[in-house]
């Protein structure tokens, strides 16, 4: 018998990061997403830390996995080009996702790669390895840095599996850096032939890219493959589709994945409905 898919949504943390856990069992899920903080802010955050011990439990009790989302302003890509001050809050912020998300008993917090407006390409590379390095130097707990790739609509940083993978084998703790892919953002990238997923699956075998990766953000996408439009759709209503989807979902590569959905709620004002049909699949 197949296991189920380890499916489920992002979910607000309102009333605490047990609440959120709390109703996303409720929903059906078997994973979540949460932001660990205000996402609009990189200003730190002391956690409850007995709400974050209780939320620990529920989830172990009740075999829910997790993810954390960093703060939309999270920047890897610039550096000290915002000045020092930036720079810091940005490490800062990052150790403090760890250390919530630590505390939830969670997989790990999903950064974006990052994105440099510079004519040095090279420079917003380097710039991503070296905030990875001064957040994870001192990184003992269990939760991992996840570098999620990108759609290209702020440049074309990040877009690619080969630059997650490059990143990650340049950085001082590989061991503590994983990978969150997001199918809208590879589709619309240009990175996925959804006629033939089995040379994207190959392709991220040869590169050891899916034996890192901890989190599948489950998006279909309002726009065309190689669109560079970072729009998601709920599953089957996109350009993606049901049997694209489907077919990466239960590729033996993404086994025992979370997969997590960021698109819109259904009318109940939840995932429940995408969950379920998620579900339905394994």
């Amino acid at each position: 018998m197949k296991s189920k898919v380890r499916i489920g949504s992002h979910v607000s943390t309102r009333g605490g990061f047990l609440a959120a856990a709390q109703h996303a069992a409720g929903i059906g899920s078997l994973a979540y997403q949460y932001f660990p903080k205000n996402p609009r802010s990189l200003h730190l955050k002391t956690p409850d830390v007995r709400n974050a011990a209780a939320c620990a439990k529920f989830c172990q009790e009740q075999g829910l996995v997790s993810i954390a989302h960093t703060p939309y302003p999270t920047n890897m890509a610039v550096g000290l080009t915002r000045g020092e001050e930036f720079y810091r809050l940005t490490v800062d912020s990052l150790k403090n996702d760890l250390m919530i998300a630590e505390a939830c008993g969670s997989l790990g917090i999903v950064v974006h790669f990052g994105h440099l407006k510079s004519q040095d390409v090279l420079e917003g590379y380097q710039n991503i390895i070296r905030c990875m390095n001064d957040v994870l130097d001192s990184w003992a707990g269990r939760a991992k840095l996840l570098i999620e790739n990108q759609a290209g609509d702020h440049g074309a940083m990040g877009m690619t599996l080969e630059e997650c993978v490059k990143v990650r084998q340049l950085a001082d703790h590989p061991e503590k850096i994983g990978f969150c892919l997001d199918t809208c953002h590879l589709f619309a990238a240009g990175g996925w032939d959804i006629a033939n997923t089995d040379e994207l699956l190959a392709r991220g075998k040869s590169l050891g890219y899916w034996e890192s990766t901890i989190a599948v953000h489950l998006n279909d996408s309002k726009y065309g493959a190689g669109s560079r439009k970072d729009r998601h759709a709920r599953i089957g209503q996109g350009m993606i589709g049901t049997e694209a989807l489907k077919r990466l979902v239960l590729a033996p590569e993404l086994a025992g994945k979370a997969f997590v959905l960021e698109s819109e709620k259904g009318a109940d004002g939840t995932h429940r409905e995408d969950i379920a049909k998620v579900l339905s699949w394994s």
